[in-house]
């Protein structure tokens, strides 16, 4: 079934069902976005714009995303935290009288209980060793290796420091196994780069 989203169209700004992403609100149209969100199911649909202009085309594919913490500043902005909850297609966009764009889109049904094979998740671990040690990031890989399958895979290509077009096609994949692969033949890509003119870090 559709379903009217109000959307927030951020390049290089990725959610993933199941993860979160802080946002500062700054915008007048996005603080009027959030003010409505809180008013009414606390949902804002995440998405890319296909080019940085204002009033671009958007990616087919987004997120939904539910406003868990937030923190309403005396000068109207907002320090908002998302939780993910779907992916969504978009079916059209909307005319609307409202300052922020919103579209009909449908949900997306993703596997449950999705996980990797042994091998899989090892040849993931290794590159994801590899690239972390080429670009200097430290991580606490004791940690990491507790996380289950989703979340390590879908976690990382949230916060992976990629273009917004590589991005967008890891947010795309069908499922786990295909975002895997494709996570790590970006990792090697990235890796053999010699500039970072195309590398979007979100820290």
């Amino acid at each position: 079934m559709s379903k009217r989203l109000s959307i927030f169209p951020l390049p290089g700004a990725i959610l993933f069902p199941g993860l979160q992403l802080p946002l500062h609100i700054f915008e007048r149209r996005y603080r009027d976005l959030v003010g409505s969100a809180l008013a009414k199911d606390r949902l804002i649909g995440m998405i890319q714009p296909q080019k940085t202009k204002d009033g671009a085309p958007l990616y087919s594919i987004g997120c939904v995303g539910r406003i868990g913490d937030v923190e309403a500043l005396e000068d109207g902005r907002y320090n908002i935290v998302l939780d993910g909850e779907a992916r969504f297609r978009v079916l059209r966009e909307i005319d609307s009288s409202t300052s922020f764009r919103q579209v009909e889109a449908e949900m997306i049904e993703d596997p449950a209980g999705q996980f990797l094979s042994s091998v899989e998740r090892a040849g993931f671990e290794f590159e994801a060793r590899r690239f972390a040690d080429m670009q200097g990031y430290s991580v606490d890989w004791d940690s990491v290796a507790q996380l289950d399958d989703e979340t390590l895979i879908n976690g990382v290509a949230q916060i992976a420091p990629f273009d917004p077009a590589s991005k967008q096609a890891l947010l795309e994949a069908p499922d786990l196994k295909q975002r895997c692969e494709l996570m790590i033949q970006l990792m090697q890509f990235f890796a053999l780069r010699d500039d970072g003119d195309e590398i979007v870090t979100l820290q």
